[in-house]
């Protein structure tokens, strides 16, 4: 079983993904890295692993919505070529649309910096998630990891991983306590989905 690992930047998930396939924890390869900008490190992590390492930027061009649409046939052309039977959204900042949902529908998972549905949607990403969090003064956050849907973190959830907000927190160290629970977070999920690939496959054969 092929995985399509999607990055938008350092790459530490798509890391942890790497150890767990190194590992034997996940059994499916990965079997390409794509990134949406150039130059970023997630792609050096994954050409040092041998992985095939490619950008398919989003062509700033069209208009948001023709973008979007562009960039994603693009990114469903790789995966058709690369065979990949899991795309995973390991920190990938673009929004995609249009047949590669229909196609891999139940097949995309995204991994969101948030108790989901809290502190989902457009914008909310990075910082900006853990910002308000504590502006709101709430007690808990965490990840969560759930399948992609025509909407923006709506589809439903797969797992999630939970932190306390402790007195003192700043955005940055709140995302520093998020980060090591996404990369348990993303590996269990992976294994997951792997999982109920294989029983789908076997019900098919």
């Amino acid at each position: 079983m092929n995985i399509l690992v999607l990055v938008s930047g350092n790459g530490t998930n798509l890391q942890a993904l790497i150890d767990a396939h190194y590992s034997s924890i996940i059994t499916a390869g990965i079997c390409a890295v794509i990134s949406d900008r150039p130059g970023i490190y997630a792609l050096e992590r994954a050409r040092a692993a041998g992985i095939p390492a490619l950008t398919e930027e989003p062509d700033k061009g069209l208009s948001k919505e023709q973008r979007r649409i562009e960039h994603s046939k693009r990114i469903l052309e790789r995966a058709r070529n690369y065979k990949a039977d899991l795309i995973i959204l390991a920190g990938y900042l673009s929004i995609l649309q249009g047949e590669l949902l229909q196609e891999y529908m139940g097949r995309i998972i995204n991994i969101h910096p948030s108790l989901l549905p809290k502190y989902g949607g457009q914008g909310m990403y990075g910082e900006r998630v853990h910002r308000a969090v504590l502006d709101a003064r709430e007690k808990e956050s965490g990840c969560t990891v759930h399948l992609v849907d025509q909407g923006t973190d709506t589809g439903p959830i797969l797992l999630q991983r939970k932190v306390p907000v402790l007195a003192g927190d700043t955005a940055e160290s709140l995302a520093q306590r998020i980060h090591k629970e996404e990369y348990i977070a993303i590996v269990e999920a992976a294994v997951l989905m792997v999982q109920r690939l294989d029983k789908d496959t076997e019900k098919g054969n």
